[in-house]
């Protein structure tokens, strides 16, 4: 597919998230410009998958992918586990009649593995499809989970918790991460309330707001003076998968699971979106209510994740990236297929910071760090970027 040809001296469309374009959405001369087209002549990538079939087959792929790479994070890590003895621990939680495995084998499998396992593909294909739909909604390539400042909220209210103790017997760490998340949404909400939901007072403000809940970590995590409680609270914030348990797991499942019904019903809407406001209103959505629906429904899916393994960068950011370059920009593909991507990439993330310096296990929060730069570095050039 290519684009029309354009007349001399007509007004430049500026390509949305993951497109061929490179024009700066904070430049107020670039905003201004655009003129919308129909999404029949937006162009793909060169190496998208144009074709149903291929599209499935990528689908198929990535399911299988997912189901392998599970199955192996599963059984890696300090003390390895045979596929034979996974599947007996599995077949009898299951009421599948098998035997089960030895009560200390059995309770590694069952309560530590599979729902870290569990955990680590659910976050990934939460932060992932967050990703996607924020740089649609906000117009911005650089769009993530931590642009509105949840991530700075949810860790702000877990430290208040662990080292000030509020609400320590009825909340918890995971209650406080998720309070401190709702607080930060709020406050971004309060803050663009007279304004209106641009595009660009979005990033900014959740620039603003992810600042100030870092600061205040910041001070409590100093005024607090134990030097093992902050290294331990500094582990955390950094993202790691060990606390996830069946509770966690289930919770995180069912906000997962509606969060990413919502956004794909809502297709239509970020592709419209991602051409701006005046396209998504010509396409018939409410770009108010529904940009405010998105919003809200991001965040809370951020929030939930935050608040179960701590913060986890880039998988938001690289994983829409990628896969739009291979299927081309529509959402109702690219929603489902980021969720399966983010959800194998840190599964082998989880994996890999489990074993890289056993018995040390690092924080899978700095894996995602030194894959996605590169990553992401890849991403631009293909993109023609960089």
């Amino acid at each position: 597919m290519s684009a029309r040809p354009r007349p001399a001296g007509a007004v430049g469309l500026p390509a949305p998230p993951g497109g061929g374009g490179a024009t700066d959405l904070l430049h107020p001369s670039a905003r201004g410009a655009a003129v919308p087209a129909p999404a029949a002549s937006r162009a793909l990538p060169r190496t998208a998958l144009r074709g149903t079939g291929a599209r499935a087959g990528l689908f198929l792929l990535a399911a299988l992918a997912l189901v392998g790479s599970a199955a192996v994070s599963v059984r890696i890590g300090t003390m390895d586990v045979s596929y034979g003895d996974i599947a007996r621990s599995a077949g009898f939680h299951l009421g599948l009649g098998t035997e089960p495995a030895a009560p200390l084998l059995d309770s590694l499998i069952w309560e530590l593995r599979v729902p870290r396992v569990l955990m680590a593909a659910l976050v990934g294909a939460s932060l992932a499809v967050c990703g996607a739909a924020l740089q649609a909604v906000t117009r911005n390539a650089l769009a993530d989970p931590y642009l509105l400042g949840i991530s700075s909220g949810a860790s702000t209210g877990a430290v208040a918790v662990v080292v000030l103790g509020f609400g320590s017997a009825s909340l918890g760490v995971t209650g406080g991460a998720f309070v401190g998340a709702l607080v930060s949404f709020a406050l971004l909400m309060l803050l663009l309330r007279r304004g209106g939901l641009d595009s660009v007072r979005i990033v900014l403000t959740g620039v603003v707001v992810s600042q100030l809940f870092t600061a205040l970590t910041s001070l409590v995590l100093m005024a607090s003076g134990d030097a093992e409680m902050i290294r331990a609270i500094t582990q955390w914030l950094l993202g790691s998968m060990a606390p996830a348990r069946w509770d966690a797991v289930a919770v995180t499942a069912a906000v997962t699971a509606v969060g990413l019904l919502v956004l794909w019903l809502n297709s239509a809407a970020l592709d419209g979106f991602s051409f701006g406001a005046d396209t998504a209103s010509s396409l018939g959505v409410d770009v108010t209510t529904t940009r405010r629906l998105l919003l809200v429904v991001t965040s809370l899916m951020t929030s939930v994740a935050v608040a179960s393994v701590g913060a986890i960068g880039f998988v938001g950011l690289i994983v829409p990236h990628g896969v739009r370059f291979l299927v081309g920009p529509g959402h109702r593909v690219l929603v489902p297929l980021s969720a399966l991507v983010g959800a194998v990439f840190l599964v082998w993330t989880d994996a890999l910071a489990r074993v890289a310096f056993t018995p040390q296990e690092v924080p899978v929060g700095v894996f995602t760090a030194l894959l996605g730069v590169p990553l992401f570095l890849l991403v631009l050039r293909g993109r023609g970027e960089l």
